[in-house]
């Protein structure tokens, strides 16, 4: 068969997409890819040696309604050129990964009467997948969503740096805390504000890898140094999967992607949701996390007091010994659950 793969904009959408568009290769089926054209895309896509076409449309939400009426436009004409693509290029199904080309891409495979899948990676339904949702054969959850008709909860597609069952864990010769922050590849201001000014509260010897993004590299280790610890920053490391496997655990936001990385290696979050996130899906991603067992949740608006006391809890009742002895694993094989559903609803078998 021939999948559409259809994913937009952020890594959160793009690195799912290319996990499953991998598989669907291995497995003798054949992609095309559609997205903006934007450079996360072209990196993320380059070694699937698959056609990547993009559209160019703009987001509905927050915008005046003159710029509405043109997006509408744009809408109607990205229809057109899907159209276009599915006939050329024979396209038998779609699965879109979210973003809002997802809309005209899944409308035309409608209006052909196409089988469209989406996957939604968050606890809080984009608006595209949410519209799309009406017509999907399968809507495909990270997460339990509420009233979303049939849905399976399938995990998040991860990377194959995060599937390495032999993975090995780095000998410890010392008593030290080992922990690691990431904001992300642009890195968090509030991370990397005041991470170093609690480090120095806390009770216990420890030790900080910092991803803290770019052009941030010489103000976070200004900042480490003055409150006197020992900290190796760097703006964006390449294989996070081994600063992970390094640590016990983890300070982060709460994009989905990057929890699902961490809990498929076996490690525990204490999460810090982005407050401005789309519908605040960053804090209901760290709730569902929370429910799970495999984190702590801390809002920015908590406090600093708060922030200390939750380290030091943390480390006093080494829950990350517990979060590395877990086995809630389902991102792991979200890849293959994806796509054996797919298949077994071509084959009229019920889901």
């Amino acid at each position: 068969m021939k999948y559409l793969i259809v994913a937009a904009k952020t890594g959160g959408h793009i690195f799912p997409a290319k996990a499953v568009s991998e598989q669907l290769i291995k497995t003798n089926n054949k992609i095309v890819l559609l997205g903006i054209g934007n450079e996360i895309e072209k990196n993320a896509y380059k070694d699937l040696n698959s056609k990547l076409y993009k559209l160019s449309i703009d987001g509905f939400r927050g915008q005046r309604i003159f710029k509405k009426f043109f997006v509408i436009y744009q809408i109607i004409s990205c229809i057109i050129k899907v159209l276009k693509i599915i006939k050329k290029e024979n396209v038998d199904v779609m699965i879109g990964f979210g973003g809002f080309i997802c809309i005209p891409a899944g409308l035309a495979m409608f209006i052909k009467k196409l089988p469209i899948f989406i996957h939604e990676q968050n606890a809080v339904m984009g608006s595209a997948n949410r519209f799309l949702s009406k017509i999907a054969k399968i809507n495909f959850l990270a997460f339990p969503i509420k009233n979303i008709n049939r849905s399976i909860i399938s995990g998040n597609p991860v990377r194959r740096l995060f599937i390495n069952n032999n993975f090995k864990e780095f000998d410890r010769t010392d008593n030290e805390i080992r922990i690691y922050v990431t904001g992300g590849s642009q890195g968090a201001q509030y991370l990397n504000e005041e991470l170093p000014r609690v480090f120095n509260k806390l009770s216990c010897f420890i030790k900080i890898k910092h991803q803290c993004g770019k052009n941030n590299l010489n103000k976070v280790n200004n900042l480490y140094k003055k409150q006197g610890i020992d900290a190796e920053t760097c703006e964006f490391y390449n294989d996070p999967s081994k600063q992970i496997l390094w640590s016990d655990f983890v300070i982060s936001r709460a994009g989905a992607l990057t929890l699902s990385e961490i809990i498929s290696l076996k490690r525990g979050s204490l999460m810090i949701p982005l407050p401005t996130s789309i519908d605040n899906h960053q804090l209901e991603n760290a709730k569902s996390i929370q429910r799970m067992g495999m984190g702590i949740l801390h809002e920015e608006g908590y406090g600093k007091e708060k922030l200390i006391n939750s380290l030091q809890d943390l480390i006093n009742n080494r829950l990350y010994i517990d979060w590395k002895n877990h086995n809630k694993n389902n991102h792991v094989n979200a890849t293959n659950i994806i796509i054996n559903k797919i298949e077994s609803y071509f084959k009229n078998e019920t889901f």
